[in-house]
């Protein structure tokens, strides 16, 4: 798994960090709100860990509020020394998936995040209806719809389409959107992404409409209501 670590201690991140790259994980880490928003919103991963309590005045529930806000639909565990019911009440209600209290085992760590990555992966697989703010995608009936308008897409764009409302909030490299949905590498130079981009954002995003399409320079795509 990917997992983003955003936590201002030090001992506790070199803690987890260890633990989890020994366990054969990729973890990323950051130290304060403002960077662990900035990873959070630009990177992709399978889990996120954020403490409550964070310097810079950017708390760890605040970032989650707003990535929910931003159709980020990660799984997200909140750790945090702040254990009482009313605490992981509020937690949960933010927009985290799992509450667990410092000091903690690293094994129960552990576990708690491969249940949310499973959990997630199972939501995925049974989800027949993708919404991002107005847009819905009917993956059973193969329509598409903005609002009242229905958006009619080749099968390539309807591919391209499901796989960033599945990553709805996140920004999507080139290389991950060849993989999953051209299923094999093309040259990195090729323009297929750009001309199918191009294409798909001119059917989601009319002149009195909200740009819902992002592209990110040097790094990608992103599909949400902040773009």
């Amino acid at each position: 798994m990917k997992i983003l670590l955003v936590e201002d201690n030090e001992r506790v991140t070199q803690f987890v960090r260890k633990g989890l790259r020994e366990a054969g994980h990729t973890i990323d880490t950051a130290g304060n709100g403002r960077d662990g928003l900035f990873l959070a919103s630009s990177e992709h991963y399978d889990v996120m860990i954020f403490d409550r309590m964070l310097p810079d005045g950017l708390d760890g529930l605040t970032i989650i509020e707003m990535l929910r806000k931003n159709g980020n639909r990660i799984p997200i565990l909140i750790l945090s020394a702040l254990g009482d019911v009313d605490d992981k009440i509020q937690g949960l209600r933010a927009g985290g998936d799992d509450y667990l209290t410092k000091p903690f085992a690293f094994g129960e760590l552990e576990a708690r995040l491969d249940a949310l990555a499973r959990r997630a992966q199972g939501a995925t697989d049974r989800q027949t209806v993708l919404t991002v703010a107005d847009l819905k995608m009917d993956l059973l009936a193969h329509k598409v719809r903005r609002a009242e308008r229905p958006i009619q897409l080749q099968p390539r764009e309807f591919k391209l389409l499901e796989y960033l409302m599945r990553h709805a909030g996140q920004v999507v490299t080139r290389t991950m959107l060849l993989e999953n949905v051209w299923d094999y590498h093309f040259d990195p130079q090729t323009n297929v992404i750009d001309v199918h981009i191009s294409k798909l954002r001119q059917k989601l995003d009319t002149e009195n409409e909200q740009a819902l399409l992002q592209t990110i320079r040097g790094v990608g795509y992103r599909l949400g209501p902040d773009a």
